[in-house]
């Protein structure tokens, strides 16, 4: 009985040694697909940190576009004041100089040029656009029919 007990004991032995072979196996393959996993994920990840990195490059050259060009309408706008405070000034001056001048500007503007500045509240294109198509014809200076 001893050689049979040795044979059943060299056969549990080797059962389990295959057993263990084959689980150690199957952890190597779950390792590798868990591997090839990880790697598509992290490709994935950069190429996704790629296009974010474009996209907040793109953002950030048009913020700094936009920056510029609204430093330019600010340099443009305080010129356009001092122009506008230069003729404000050169008009007084003439003013004070010119008496014919001077009582021409104290008249009241004409109801025809007044008309002309008058305009209603308007809250968008289309009300502007039926504000301009509700008008009417403006005549000409020699049509006495429309004074």
């Amino acid at each position: 009985m001893s050689s049979l007990r040795q044979a059943l004991y060299g056969m549990a032995l080797l059962g389990a040694l295959t057993l263990l072979i084959w689980s150690q196996e199957l952890r190597v393959t779950v390792a590798d697909k868990n591997t090839e996993l990880a790697t598509k994920d992290a490709n994935t990840a950069r190429e996704e940190a790629r296009r974010y990195l474009a996209n907040a490059s793109a953002l950030q050259n048009t913020l700094q576009q936009e920056r510029d060009a609204q430093a330019s309408l600010r340099t443009q706008q305080d010129q356009l004041r001092q122009g506008l405070a230069k003729r404000e000034l050169t008009i007084e001056a003439l003013k004070r100089e010119n008496a014919e001048l001077r009582d021409w500007a104290g008249q009241p503007l004409p109801d025809a040029a007044r008309r002309l500045r008058e305009r209603p509240t308007l809250t968008g294109a289309d009300a502007y656009r039926q504000w301009l198509s509700g008008r009417s014809a403006l005549h000409s200076a020699g049509d006495q029919s429309a004074q």
